[in-house]
């Protein structure tokens, strides 16, 4: 892929990890990140809190190493009881017991329902085999025994725990656990006709995977249905499973295509016609983007999404007659997101709501005859999520962050309106998350903060007070203490119009500030993610330090545009203008940062990112190539014409009436005015951001007779990870990339 100029920094990283070790553990290598166990973290769970509230679960291995068993854990007194040892879960016939991947309990706690034996579908394992224990009988049966093995997917509890619905091949089942006996609900499933789950874009864009509702008496289950026929097929090729390649279709909507049609409807849970909804407007131009049972069994709640996606409808639908009632409208001139933090109160007459109207992401308690919304968390600072709601006490328990965007806290907010209480210790900086018990005196805490790995406590609330540690990742924790590191810290430089950008500097250990180093760039830059975040970064930390160690800084900044909870106008600026404004801000951040530290080499600034982070590199080099010398992009976005409808048209409006933004959003737009080093990377499997992006920007590339290097992974998703020893292959290739074109050390 490239020449070998600068053969002792090439060699350094080329090293076997065995030998690494012995010369010095403080060093990192390529190989030592991906070729051992030992920057993996440890990992906790997944943990239930139990309806009794006498405790929580947990996954843990057998004394005797022989498989998973299912622990209770008492908060206050630690005591420990296996609720299902590893005999319960080996089946009739087999000496094995199941692998469990993931659980659910009823709410009686007298079932388990276990998912198994997953298969992958678009980003995660969702379909799979489930299995029910019942405790009290000691038996372990199968689920749709019958059917095709790894094909069922979401199966759920009835309330009363004496059925399991289902979905299996884009139908609805039900099936009695009392005889065995499965229920078809839905007949008219197919390849384009989807019950019960999604198309690609509805999973991708709005998280949406399950897709039906137990009624909470157990009398109806509520679900979407898709219909996908007419949605464009965009074509993969497999040219590794045989001598002929191999066509791969996706159904796919790219900005300004056609989208699935979609409705909502209730069926009863012993059968019968399904009785859809009448929404207003076309279901093809709408979408449905949240529904669930609206506090009882008399009414689903639905969020109805216009396809621009700056309107949002809180519909209540009523369960015996279809009528549709509207309970408030958002609007916005930029876009709206959903609200996944619709929680109800008082027996469904009053639910949580968040909102930006007033500029700012608030909690507010909404009435459900008449809409009316009180406000809950006033003054200029944002909710990021609502964790728990403790109705009785009084409280919402929310995570935000009122003084430091990179970072994350749990506060308790009074229901009645009033200041935050900040919950977790103010001498915690870092990302908090909690799973809060049902009557919100416990929580299962997880911490990390910028090159710390994550710690889970158990602690006690309010007091915060940590109980005992789950998950300690000491391990981890020594092994990067004995790495050879520079100083970090988290900054702000000012851009345009006095805006200021959030940021961080990863030093070299040998750093010396009367010199010049070359600095690397980590970017995302776009509305779903930030990059200076005060949190474990995982394995992409371990290789950043790497670099640091071979004589880089490594820098990173958030953009407007960015999620950070800054205030509607920070997010939304960049509405209709996704690349424009962003490439400003880091240009002008890089400007502000040169100005700041005087030992940046000017001559020597690079920039990294993966998917939108690709293409903000591309944006980078091609928008102001006189500033960023070399780059590498991976699976980037050259051409936003080719991306979804729901993510794309969020953010940019619909390509029919917005040409020219889309056309001055796109880094291909400029690919003439590349001046520096671009290492192209993209997998040809990838099913998210399609490879033909890529290749419509080699063409226009070699057009203008501009020179890069290309690295193309067969088969390979978005996530560049499948295959034998690929991950270690991209990173030596990056890694050697910025060692060639930009030259590491002080000068």
């Amino acid at each position: 892929m490239f020449s070998v100029r600068n053969t002792l920094a090439l060699f350094a990283f080329l090293l076997p990890a065995a030998l690494q070790a012995q010369a010095d553990a403080s060093q990192l290598s390529v190989d030592r990140l991906w070729g051992s166990p030992e920057f993996f973290e440890d990992q906790f769970g997944p943990a239930r809190w139990l309806a009794d509230g006498s405790g929580y679960s947990t996954l843990e291995p057998a004394a005797d190493r022989s498989g998973i068993e299912i622990v209770r854990y008492d908060p206050v007194t630690g005591k420990r009881e296996i609720l299902v040892p590893v005999s319960s879960l080996i089946p009739s016939g087999s000496r094995r017991p199941l692998r469990v991947e993931d659980y659910a309990w009823s709410d009686d706690g007298s079932k388990l329902l276990i998912f198994t034996n997953s298969k992958r579908v678009w980003r995660d394992n969702t379909r799979g085999d489930y299995w029910v224990l019942d405790r009290m009988q000691k038996s372990l049966t199968q689920l749709g025994a019958d059917f095709e093995p790894s094909r069922l997917m979401f199966a759920k509890f009835s309330p009363s725990a004496d059925r399991v619905a289902y979905v299996y091949q884009n139908n609805l089942y039900v099936q009695s656990l009392a005889d065995g006996k499965i229920l078809r609900l839905t007949e008219d499933g197919s390849d384009t006709v989807i019950n019960g789950t999604f198309d690609w874009v509805y999973e991708e864009e709005f998280d949406l995977q399950d897709g039906f509702r137990w009624s909470p008496d157990g009398k109806d289950i509520a679900y979407w249905q898709l219909d996908a026929s007419g949605v464009g097929e965009f074509y993969m090729v497999d040219n590794l499973s045989d001598i002929y390649a191999q066509i791969i279709p996706v159904q796919y909507p790219k900005a300004g295509t056609t989208n699935s049609s979609c409705r909502v409807g209730f069926v009863a849970s012993s059968g019968g016609e399904t009785r859809w909804i009448e929404l207003d407007g076309d279901p093809r131009q709408n979408y449905v983007a949240r529904m669930d049972w609206a506090g009882g069994s008399q009414a689903i709640v639905i969020q109805y999404l216009n396809r621009l996606q700056n309107t949002n409808q809180l519909l209540l639908i009523d369960a015996a007659t279809s009528a549709v009632s509207s309970v408030l409208v958002e609007q916005d001139k930029a876009w709206l997101d959903v609200v996944d933090d619709l929680l109800w109160m008082d027996e469904g007459a009053r639910f949580t709501w968040l909102s930006e109207r007033d500029g700012w992401r608030h909690l507010y308690i909404g009435n459900r005859s008449d809409g009316r919304l009180e406000l809950v968390s006033p003054g200029e600072y944002e909710i990021v999520s609502i964790d728990h709601i403790d109705v009785g006490g009084g409280y919402v328990y929310a995570t935000a962050s009122p003084e430091d965007a990179t970072r994350r806290a749990l506060y308790r907010i009074p229901l009645a309106g009033g200041a935050p209480e900040r919950l977790t210790p103010e001498a915690a900086p870092g990302t908090h998350e909690y799973q809060i018990s049902k009557d919100a005196r416990f929580a299962i805490h997880t911490y990390s903060s910028f090159g710390e790995p994550p710690r889970v406590d158990l602690v006690s609330l309010p007091d915060h007070r940590v109980l005992r540690v789950l998950v300690s990742n000491n391990r981890l924790r020594a092994t990067m203490q004995g790495l050879a590191k520079g100083k970090s810290e988290f900054f702000q430089v000012a851009a345009a119009d006095g805006i200021e950008l959030d940021g961080y500097y990863m030093l070299p250990p040998d750093f010396d500030p009367a010199k010049r180093w070359p600095v690397i760039f980590h970017v995302y830059g776009e509305p779903w993610s930030q990059t200076v975040v005060d949190q474990w970064g995982g394995i992409n930390h371990v290789w950043h330090l790497l670099l640091a160690q071979r004589g880089y800084v490594i820098m990173s900044l958030d953009n407007r545009g960015t999620p950070g909870p800054k205030g509607r106008e920070w997010r939304k600026c960049v509405y209709e203008k996704i690349g424009v404004l962003a490439s400003k801000d880091q240009a002008e951040g890089l400007l502000g940062i040169k100005q700041r530290f005087d030992w940046v080499d000017e001559d020597r600034v690079g920039i990294w990112g993966w998917s939108g982070g690709g293409s903000m590199t591309l944006n980078m080099l091609f928008r102001h190539p006189e500033s960023y010398k070399v780059g590498i992009s991976v699976a980037p976005v050259p051409d936003v014409r080719l991306y979804d409808t729901i993510y794309q048209e969020r953010y940019m409006g619909l390509p029919a009436s917005n040409a020219e933004q889309y056309r001055q959003s796109s880094p291909i737009t400029f690919a003439s005015q590349l001046q520096g080093e671009l290492l192209l990377v993209h997998g040809t499997g990838d099913d998210n951001v399609h490879y033909q992006g890529t290749e419509r920007l080699v063409d226009e590339l070699v057009r203008h007779d501009k020179q890069f290097t290309l690295m193309a992974y067969p088969n390979r998703s978005h996530g560049i990870y499948e295959r034998p020893n690929t991950r270690r292959h991209l990173y030596k290739l990056m890694t050697g990339f910025f060692l060639e074109k930009l030259p590491a050390g002080a000068r």
